[in-house]
């Protein structure tokens, strides 16, 4: 799963979205998990809305929906929030429901129907495009590009209280991609650009450990338990 690692190293895989809780009431997620589980080997796969709910948090409580790239697992789930506006970056945005599906594109990890929704969401005038890096898209939210993990994903930098989080999603899988600078085997497009992105987070944080990974189990050991599969990053 990561090039250039030790074969007797090991990782535990799992999917993860994250709850932005604002002091303005708003309740921004990240990210929408999948609903179809027919072509997933985790079988403990529980969608956001349900999870949501153990924290006393309806699908319509979201405000924001900021989707990191529009892989399967982290859109499909999109139309459980039917009140929240979609970010996406609009580079992204063009090349999924675009190029990506001619001749010569690569559509694995990403399904049709997330176009159609993605498409249907504009037409409801729910969809704000991002254009660019190192942009702050809702206050103390930045995004910023350039790992290549799809054509233009977006990782975010998040003002908490006590210190800043930045949330890679798949723009790091593990923590082992970020403590080796060694890329994901599949499903980039450019590993230089990849280890160059993992380089240049660690300059965005006083925190390292405040760089959360999209797909690492060791999320929920290494940080405070509030509910069943829900840890508290920071405050």
């Amino acid at each position: 799963m990561i090039d250039g690692a030790n074969l007797k190293d090991s990782v535990r895989t799992c999917n993860m979205v994250w709850l932005l809780k604002g002091g303005n009431g708003r309740n921004i997620l990240v990210d929408a998990g999948y609903l179809d589980t027919s072509k997933t080997v985790d079988k403990n796969y529980v969608r956001p809305d349900l999870v949501l709910q153990r924290i006393k948090l309806s699908a319509d409580d979201i405000t924001d929906l900021i989707i990191t790239h529009p892989h399967l697992d982290h859109i499909g789930g999109i139309n459980l929030f039917p009140k929240a506006k979609v970010w996406i970056q609009k580079d992204d945005f063009d090349y999924f429901v675009g190029e990506l599906w001619q001749e010569r594109g690569n559509p694995r990890g990403f399904e049709k129907n997330d176009v159609r929704n993605l498409i249907e969401i504009n037409l409801q005038g729910r969809l704000k495009f991002v254009k660019g890096d190192n942009i702050e898209i809702i206050p103390g939210i930045r995004v910023f590009t350039g790992s290549k993990h799809t054509f233009e994903n977006q990782y975010l930098l998040v003002n908490s209280k006590t210190d800043k989080v930045l949330i890679a999603s798949d723009a790091i899988w593990f923590y082992y991609n970020l403590d080796h600078l060694l890329p994901a085997r599949t499903y980039v497009m450019d590993s230089k650009a990849y280890v160059e992105a993992m380089k240049r987070m660690k300059t965005l944080v006083t925190n390292p450990d405040l760089i959360i990974p999209g797909h690492d189990d060791l999320v929920f050991s290494k940080f405070p338990t509030v509910a069943e599969w829900i840890v508290k990053i920071a405050n």
